[in-house]
């Protein structure tokens, strides 16, 4: 019998590789450290919390503007460079190493609850097929870990072990384990932003089951606390009560904009741009969109479908930065299931040339990003 454990990291391990193959290559040509690449833009930001600390970041460190105040920092939220910071207490480990570490043991973890959800959305609908259940979880698995920007899991960036964090929280609330979903969702709460997609389903799943006792309850109380906790951090710091928005605002032009910035980039990348970079990530942004769709129309649990598609909101709702579209929208891996249904209806061949295609496309897209796209992502 297939281990989910074993699956996903078996899964993970050799497609990331290939990707860090292609990385290294095009550094090569490019005259780039993989070191480097893997570390660049955000990831700066992330060892220097993880070294520094919040009041020692170098002023070297910038935003969007090229600015650096006493509140930049604040932008970033703390689990993930904290949690690093803990890992490079082991002796012998750097600060980019346990970067490194944190994220690829956390993007395998990803991984397996790629697999879990997979495996979950397809026993519902037919509960006595487990071995078709398997196959599903493994596709989702290898969908993940090849997806569009998946390089990113090997960086140090958060996105990894965020992931993982409301990956196993989803996986929590479809089987009914409030306290755990709220616990890992406070953790989540303290790695991304996006978390309050997460704290939306985590409460209204809940909520639809009040009468279950008090673990329902406390698993409301609990979600939310990880990323309340920051933003008041963050207001006492800077003395405003919105004072993380403000900061997001000014520093990276990050806000609600009802999608306006995304319309523009699309209209604009499709018509004009000769980016190989914008195009495609153009295209992943069109891509995700259907994948919502399709994840309503074949009727996936309302928990998946719901979470997905407030990702996909809070990202293409919001202003900032477009060219880091395909990493942000990564978190929504879960709007995958439907497409691994789908070919695990298909014949081995198929399966086996879809897994492969994929995990070329992202190992080219990935080291493009980082090794020729002149631009931050």
């Amino acid at each position: 019998m297939e281990h989910p454990w074993l699956a996903g990291i078996g899964v993970f391990v050799p497609i990331r590789a290939i990707g860090l193959f292609w990385l290294a290559y095009v550094g090569h040509r490019q005259n780039k450290d993989v070191r480097d690449m893997l570390s660049a833009w955000d990831g700066e930001w992330m060892l220097a919390l993880a070294q520094h600390g919040y009041d020692g970041v170098p002023q070297r460190l910038v935003d969007a503007h090229g600015m650096h105040s006493a509140d930049t920092a604040y932008a970033f939220f703390p689990g993930y460079p904290m949690l690093v910071r803990a890992v490079a207490v082991l002796p012998g480990v750097s600060v980019y190493a346990a970067a490194i570490l944190t994220s690829v043991v956390a993007g395998a973890v990803a991984t397996v609850a790629a697999y879990r959800i997979g495996e979950w959305c397809m026993l519902r609908a037919r509960p006595d097929d487990a071995g078709m259940a398997r196959r599903v979880g493994l596709l989702a698995a290898v969908l993940f870990a090849a997806a569009p920007m998946s390089i990113v899991l090997t960086m140090a960036y958060t996105e990894a072990l965020y992931c993982a964090l409301a990956g196993w929280a989803l996986v929590m609330v479809l089987e009914k384990r409030w306290i755990a979903a709220g616990l890992l969702t406070i953790a989540a709460g303290l790695t991304r932003t996006t978390v309050v997609a997460l704290i939306a389903v985590v409460v209204l799943a809940a909520l639809l089951h009040w009468r279950d006792g008090w673990r329902p309850w406390a698993g409301i109380v609990l979600a939310p606390l990880g990323w309340l906790a920051w933003l008041v951090v963050v207001a006492v710091h800077a003395g405003s009560p919105l004072a993380w928005f403000r900061i997001q605002s000014d520093g990276w032009d990050t806000g609600f904009d009802a999608g306006q910035a995304t319309w523009h980039y699309l209209r604009e990348t499709l018509a004009t741009n000769n980016s190989a970079g914008d195009v495609f990530t153009a295209w992943v942004i069109l891509a995700t969109l259907v994948l919502v769709v399709l994840a309503f129309v074949t009727r996936l649990p309302w928990q998946v479908s719901v979470y997905g598609a407030l990702v996909v909101a809070t990202v293409l709702l919001t202003d900032g930065l477009m060219n880091s579209r395909v990493r942000l929208l990564l978190p929504a891996y879960v709007l995958l299931v439907p497409v691994a249904i789908g070919l695990a209806h298909r014949s081995r061949t198929t399966q086996v040339t879809v897994g492969v295609a994929a995990t070329a496309v992202s190992a080219w897209f990935g080291a493009y990003m980082l090794g020729v796209y002149p631009y931050a992502i």
